[in-house]
């Protein structure tokens, strides 16, 4: 129960205790008074008309006392409300490919991680109430920050990947696993898996379609991302006197086939990525894939108020304590 908007009763239904107080007048106006009571008998010899304007204020303090305790009952509370606020959202896992291969330099003037990692930052920023994660693989798959809106983590662990942190490899389908497994019990309908990679399968204790086929049976959707140049591209292969990475031009080889596959099975695309500027492309048009409605309910506190009058009703019934312990006539 809202009063003009500024307040509400908890337990609107107390207030029905405020009709006892007219019927309380009308019964104490009319009853049959056979005696006069007083506290004291110095009041009795002051005279007849002593105390009459006590008596009076007595019964006002006495029922403005009974209001306030009965609206204090009814528990008065403000400043809050509930929204409920309908966004698009989907949920995301990220699989960035963290093999030695990605520190080949045909992305110039970087190379293929530190371009994914941009492009991949400028995608989450382009966020807004999405749940996003992310997993880091070579030859093992780690989840670096699990499904979140917390955006700022995600863009730090982002950033703190490197090639070089797992041991190397290429373990797609171990990728595609902990991705899944870390999408089945997402909220909402829409699972995606954005899988960015360089190379070959050849490492991880999982098939990749064996992971793909469970990444379906879950409804998550597999959007694949080859990254490289078209032939030969400068690969690391080791390190040079000054401690620097050695490279040398080796053919591209990504397993397209494979990917193609993985993505078409779960219902999502394979992307091939040139350049950088493939690739901020590829993510714009995943940015613009299927959303699915996530409702967010948010609850304010309620501030309670039933301590005003609480405060008054007890504050008038001393003071209607003390005029009657003073000296005056009781009602």
């Amino acid at each position: 129960m809202s009063v003009f908007g500024l307040f509400e009763f908890f337990t609107p239904e107390a207030l029905w205790l405020l009709l006892l107080l007219p019927a309380w007048w009308l019964w104490r106006r009319f009853r049959r008074k056979d005696a006069i009571v007083f506290s004291r008998t110095s009041v009795l010899a002051s005279g007849p008309r002593t105390g009459g304007w006590i008596t009076r204020a007595i019964f006002l303090l006495r029922n403005l006392a009974l209001f306030f305790l009965i609206v204090a009952l009814a528990r008065p509370r403000s400043g809050a409300h509930t929204e409920t606020q309908t966004s698009e959202g989907i949920n995301i896992m990220l699989a960035i490919d963290l093999s030695s291969s990605m520190l080949a330099l045909d992305f110039r003037p970087n190379n293929r991680i530190e371009v994914a990692k941009a492009k991949v930052k400028q995608f989450i920023n382009r966020r807004s109430s999405d749940r996003i994660g992310v997993v880091a693989f070579a030859g093992e798959a780690l989840t670096q920050v699990p499904l979140t809106t917390d955006y700022p983590v995600v863009l730090q662990a982002v950033s703190n990947l490197q090639a070089g942190q797992l041991e190397d490899g290429t373990a797609i389908g171990n990728a595609i696993a902990t991705a899944a497994n870390r999408l089945r019990d997402a909220p909402g309908k829409s699972r995606v898996l954005i899988l960015l990679t360089d190379g070959v399968n050849n490492r991880g204790s999982i098939e990749p379609l064996v992971a793909a086929k469970a990444a379906e049976a879950y409804g998550i959707k597999v959007y694949g991302i080859g990254v490289g140049s078209v032939g030969m591209a400068p690969v690391p292969v080791g390190r040079n006197a000054n401690g620097g990475l050695r490279y040398e031009y080796q053919p591209v080889e990504i397993d397209e086939a494979l990917l193609s596959n993985v993505a078409r099975m779960t219902g999502g695309r394979y992307f091939r990525a040139r350049d950088a500027a493939a690739l901020q492309n590829i993510y714009s048009y995943i940015d613009q894939m299927e959303r699915a409605p996530v409702h967010t309910t948010t609850t304010v506190r309620y501030r309670e108020l039933y301590r005003w009058p609480l405060i008054i009703g007890v504050l008038l019934l001393f003071g209607e304590l003390a005029l009657v312990a003073w000296k005056a006539p009781l009602p």
